[in-house]
């Protein structure tokens, strides 16, 4: 998937005029890239448009327009659009009471690195996780992890040839799997591999 570039984005003017537009376009986009593992877990799957968006939200609520504020903000999102051989994913655990969030985060640590998916006929991938920054310590886990996928070519090939894609999370804490992503999801996802 092609990373974005200045030329890509809208000017401060023009995103202005398409914004309510375009934020709906996102949001149905958006629906098929979020995958509820549980109650309290979701992988939300970053791409290109989405990136796109983001990147736009922070030029306007920041109006920004010169080069390097642009650039700046390139450099910061590109990372996570996919690149053709994988899915990155914002992991999020999520507990509306924050008295429960903070214990389930105390019981969580690592969670990041148990969650997977998996290609029918193939071993379950783990993900590489917070190239970022270290995101737990020795007394509780983030709620916000970033998560790389890495796909091998048989797998991405049984994937286009309508192979099963399941996910989970395989934590003491914490344990779930999907059997069978929604279609809509898988074929969202399917379309980020080369």
């Amino acid at each position: 998937m092609d990373k974005l570039k200045r030329e890509d984005l809208y000017t401060l003017e023009k995103y202005a005029e398409i914004r309510n537009d375009f934020r709906m376009k996102i949001m149905a986009h958006k629906k098929n890239r979020r995958l509820h593992i549980g109650q309290n877990a979701t992988l939300y799957f970053e791409d290109r448009l989405v990136m796109q968006y983001q990147i736009q939200e922070i030029l306007r609520t920041e109006k920004i327009f010169e080069a390097d504020g642009i650039n700046e903000e390139l450099e910061a999102y590109n990372p996570l659009i996919p690149d053709g051989s994988n899915w990155k994913a914002t992991f999020m655990i999520e507990f509306a009471e924050e008295n429960e969030r903070r214990e389930a985060l105390s019981k969580m640590i690592g969670i990041e690195d148990k969650t997977w998916v998996m290609v029918e006929g193939h071993n379950k991938v783990y993900p590489i996780s917070d190239e970022d920054l270290e995101r737990d310590n020795e007394t509780k886990t983030s709620s916000v992890h970033f998560l790389r996928f890495e796909l091998t070519t048989d797998m991405i090939t049984a994937l286009k040839s309508g192979a099963n894609l399941s996910a989970g999370i395989d934590h003491p804490a914490y344990s779930h799997a999907i059997a069978s992503i929604p279609d809509n999801i898988r074929e969202s996802l399917v379309s980020d591999l080369d």
